[in-house]
């Protein structure tokens, strides 16, 4: 797309990035009255609502996972519902089933919990592969086919999935092709000591955690349509679109790597660097944009050789060395 930075247009971009940016200083600022720090994973679960992605958070227990997710549905004008998920949970429990109507002498479609605006699945990994299959269809396509009707879910629709990653006892691990449909793994750490002692000066007198009732909508559907309409427009140059296919291709010709990453990977990378880019302001990308997302989108999506994983390498050691040897467009 073709955009002349003149005056009039300028000015007319301008006006509608703040409208991108007050949106997330709202919402940041919302959440911001509950959860000390976690900056990053706002910020990506951002990216994920702007784009259409959906967010995959991993962490150990007690870090805001839960939280946060329901926090952001409160900042919204929208539905929200959560699915724990446990072994014993059947595809029916979450995308709904046929019921039938003794009235009528019909069957009708009873929804499922993942009819929402925005869905958070607690412990995602918890559940059979029967059980996480059936969030394929609907996290792709934002449908839901049952007895051969497809069921269309309503805008937006907004998946965030957690996982504990050092309890794997009673766990089902996420196959590849599901891990690909999320636009990003966002990997929790502890707080520092310094936000440590924020969570507890903040909670020292709230012991119901009454503070999270204080949030307010700040995000209608319609503000975020526009949103996303206007990150669709931000600038991004055929250098820039090269140096992303590089970056995904090199994951897929890399002897440290078993598997690399999808067309999807570089489709995500692009769609969330003009987030990144739109919500600090500017109509263009740049190269750090791309740096910036391409370890939460890629880190699912590779699969280190068993050498290098019996060397203590991590997905992150692997892509930021892609990284560092790709050639930065100019």
């Amino acid at each position: 797309m073709e955009q002349q930075h003149d005056g009039l247009t300028w000015n007319r971009n301008t006006a509608e990035l703040e409208k991108v940016q007050s949106a997330v200083k709202r919402v940041r600022e919302e959440i911001h009255k509950v959860v000390v720090g976690q900056d990053n994973m706002i910020d990506l679960l951002l990216i994920g609502l702007f784009t259409g992605g959906h967010v995959l958070v991993e962490g150990v227990p007690g870090i805001a996972k839960t939280l946060t997710a329901k926090l952001l549905a409160q900042t919204m004008a929208t539905d929200f519902s959560r699915i724990q998920f446990t072994p014993d949970l059947m595809p029916t429990d979450v995308v709904g089933t046929a019921v039938y109507n003794m009235k009528t002498s019909d069957f009708v479609f009873n929804p499922g919990p993942i009819f929402s605006n925005l869905v958070l699945i607690d412990e995602i990994n918890r559940a059979p592969a029967k059980t996480q299959s059936a969030l394929f269809e609907v996290m792709e396509e934002g449908q839901v086919t049952v007895d051969g009707v497809t069921h269309e879910m309503d805008f937006p629709f907004f998946v965030i999935a957690t996982q504990n990653p050092i309890e794997q006892e009673g766990t089902y691990k996420l196959p590849e092709a599901q891990l690909d449909r999320f636009l990003f793994r966002i990997k929790l750490t502890y707080p520092t000591l310094v936000e440590e002692i924020s969570i507890l000066d903040r909670f020292k007198g709230d012991f119901a955690g009454a503070q999270s009732k204080q949030i307010q909508s700040v995000l209608t559907p319609a503000e975020l349509k526009v949103c996303r309409e206007i990150i669709e427009k931000v600038l991004i140059k055929d250098e820039l679109i090269q140096y992303i296919a590089k970056i995904v291709h090199n994951t897929r010709n890399n002897g440290d790597l078993f598997l690399g990453a999808s067309p999807r990977a570089s489709l995500s990378i692009m769609k969330a660097a003009k987030a990144q880019a739109a919500m600090e302001g500017r109509d263009f990308v740049t190269p750090d944009d791309i740096k910036e997302v391409a370890y939460p989108v890629l880190n699912h999506r590779i699969i280190l050789t068993p050498e290098r994983e019996m060397e203590g390498y991590t997905n992150e050691d692997i892509v930021k060395d892609i990284i560092e040897k790709i050639e930065v467009p100019r």
